[in-house]
């Protein structure tokens, strides 16, 4: 529910007795989720006004209180700036509207703000040092959010498998984000007190220092690159770097050296968390706006590379060439099967020995037939071999397979092939009796081994 600036300084009266606003004047907040204002009563003392649009918000007001609340004396008393205080409040339905007694300084653009130079930017630095300084046992009060480094990480992971699947993200940006979330070297740190939605709205400055912080909504143990994240829009980079200089000079050691670089990837995603959020209310508007400026983001990225957002750069695509280390070509000759049996296997001692050797296998040899038993041809030379291109070594022995002779069969079958080849007279005789042949094979060939018919070699 949108709120005018006269309907917020009236409710105002209402949360504050006594107070009599004399001026009024809008302020900048998150418009999708606040209207504030800025009153000024007769006695000149102003006061902030700040009312949520939605129950979400709303909510988010509720946890401001707590928070608040949880700042002890002690810890205000200790923080170079200072902290808004709850005046009252008023309820409407289920939406619950602040007033805040008024804080000095005056709000600054982003650009002013790098106007002010380095002097700010250190002091600003030691500003947020401070906040990450407080006590983690402030935030167990209030019983707000706590993070650890790793429960940071996936749901961060998490977040981006939700914008992934909206099927609008540049595929650049996805690879990116996901090396970075996976990067293990990033995500070691320590979780610390943040402020949680730290950007310029939210200081106010006065002599180029931070006199007062605002807008606690979103107080949390977590990530405290997250409130670095507003600095990656600032163009002038030794702005940033001097902020992160006056960050270290108050963290010392405990500082973590990597947060400009988790904070780059939280400034980047932050436009797909908004895409989603623009889907989930169905805002058309701000939906064309997002993709817009994630092609945009995507358009830089691949011209000039972007911010470091990893500690490992990514793994680029290298070729990998498989090398092979002086290989011996290895004749091996086929075995001989029977016609009606092409598919059996061969017998365990017919067995290769393991070879790093290249493998090469002889084209294949038609062999003659005659009826009505069929019979293994028999190589006039030594067998044509193929080498198997890109073959890879049969086995992890070194030692070298057996060079096959010309003509050689595998052992099992090469006193066979030497009772038909030693004998010349045999196969120049075409009218030799087949009966005294296969006797022949049988007496060579042991008892146990079935015959084999020989077919008479040609003579030609």
């Amino acid at each position: 529910m949108k709120r005018s600036p006269m309907e917020l300084a009236a409710i105002a009266t209402a949360a504050v007795p006594g107070l009599a606003p004399t001026g009024v004047a809008s302020l900048p907040d998150d418009s999708d989720d606040f209207d504030s204002v800025l009153i000024v009563d007769a006695a000149k003392n102003r006061w902030r006004v700040r009312s949520p649009r939605h129950d979400e918000a709303s909510i988010r007001l509720e946890s401001e209180l707590a928070a608040l609340r949880a700042f002890s004396a002690g810890i205000r008393a200790s923080l170079p700036f200072q902290l808004p205080s709850v005046a009252g409040t008023v309820r409407q339905g289920t939406l619950r509207t602040f007033v805040y007694n008024h804080l000095p300084g005056k709000q600054y653009s982003l650009e002013d703000l790098v106007g002010l130079g380095s002097r700010c930017a250190q002091d600003l630095g030691a500003v947020m040092a401070a906040i990450h300084s407080m006590p983690k046992s402030a935030i167990d009060r209030a019983d707000l959010p706590s993070y650890t480094s790793e429960q940071v990480r996936q749901r961060r992971l998490n977040e981006l498998d939700a914008a992934a699947t909206t099927g609008m993200i540049p595929s650049r940006l996805l690879r990116r984000w996901e090396h970075a979330l996976e990067d293990v070297a990033l995500w070691r740190f320590n979780s610390t007190v943040i402020h949680g939605d730290l950007h310029e709205d939210q200081l106010l400055v006065e002599d180029a220092k931070v006199v007062a912080v605002t807008g606690w909504t979103d107080l949390q143990v977590g990530d405290p690159a997250d409130d670095f994240a507003w600095l990656a829009a600032v163009h002038e980079q030794s702005f940033a770097d001097a902020a992160f200089e006056g960050y270290v000079a108050v963290r010392g050691d405990r500082a973590d050296p990597h947060i400009m670089r988790r904070a780059a990837l939280a400034a980047e995603f932050a436009l797909a968390q908004w895409l989603v959020k623009a889907i989930a209310s169905e805002d058309v508007q701000r939906i064309a706006e997002a993709k817009t400026m994630l092609e945009e983001l995507d358009n830089d990225i691949a011209e000039y590379g972007g911010q470091p957002i990893s500690v490992v750069e990514p793994p680029r695509a290298t070729r990998v060439e498989a090398v092979v280390a002086s290989p011996v070509p290895v004749a091996v000759a086929a075995t001989p099967q029977s016609a009606g049996s092409p598919g059996e296997a061969r017998d365990s001692d017919d067995t290769e020995p393991a070879t790093n050797a290249i493998r090469l296998i002889p084209s294949p040899v038609s062999a003659p037939v005659a009826a009505p038993v069929p019979v293994p041809a028999q190589p006039k030379s030594a067998p044509r071999v193929l080498p198997i291109d890109g073959g890879e070594p049969a086995g992890d022995s070194d030692t070298p397979e057996p060079q096959a002779q010309h003509g050689e069969l595998p052992a099992p079958l090469r006193a066979v092939s030497g009772a038909v080849s030693a004998d010349p007279v045999a196969a120049d005789d075409a009218n030799h009796d087949e009966s005294a042949k296969v006797s022949e094979l049988q007496e060579v060939s042991g008892p146990d081994t079935t015959a084999i018919p020989v077919q008479p070699l040609d003579s030609k």
